[in-house]
């Protein structure tokens, strides 16, 4: 299998963590895509031009990193982050929703200064900070402190994002989600691709 992906996205790294934590390494192939250009050959791979994307062995492509990190986990029958219910989805979900205020600003950021919205920045700015204090308040939930599930991935992979962006500052006067964070971070999986991994 292939699996497109570019270094800083925190959806391809919610999948690339899958990967290393269900042991597949040996059987999906990381590939760097060019996306953002207009005559990138991957294209023609995925027109949509979205990372993840994974092209499964009976060359049939799927893309969304929920979906794609489902598939992963069951190629063994064995699914180990398998939902755990309407509170489970709960978390993710607002993990997902930090991710994505995230993801808009730092793709905000990397425009030209002049193509810029200061607007956009300044709100996405501001959400960060409501959903760090958020999870600072969540983040001693049992299902984020057992065995690791999509809801800690999804998390993990949006605060990983103070990597690409210096202004997501989320970690001042929030002791429980940093302890937590720096735990997570410890896992090889982690470890292996974060954005300054050479990755």
């Amino acid at each position: 299998m292939k699996l497109y992906i570019t270094p800083g996205s925190p959806y391809a790294r919610m999948a690339r963590v899958v990967v290393l934590e269900k042991g597949l390494s040996d059987r999906v192939e990381v590939i760097v895509a060019q996306t953002r250009a207009a005559d990138s050959p991957y294209y023609r791979i995925n027109p949509s031009g979205r990372v993840p994307y994974l092209v499964r062995d009976d060359g049939v492509g799927m893309e969304e990193s929920t979906l794609i990190c489902s598939y992963l986990d069951r190629l063994d029958g064995k699914p180990m982050f398998e939902d755990e219910g309407l509170e489970s989805r709960r978390l993710e979900a607002l993990a997902r929703s930090m991710t994505d205020g995230v993801a808009v600003w730092g793709r905000e950021l990397a425009r030209p200064s002049g193509e810029q919205s200061p607007t956009v920045v300044l709100h996405e700015k501001n959400r960060s900070e409501r959903m760090a204090d958020l999870w600072e308040a969540q983040i001693g939930h049992p299902l984020m402190q057992g065995k690791l599930n999509m809801a800690q991935i999804t998390l993990g992979c949006g605060l990983g994002m103070e990597a690409r962006n210096p202004q997501f500052r989320w970690r001042g006067g929030r002791p429980g989600l940093n302890a937590w964070f720096d735990r997570l971070s410890a896992r090889a999986s982690f470890a292996a691709t974060r954005a300054n991994a050479g990755n």
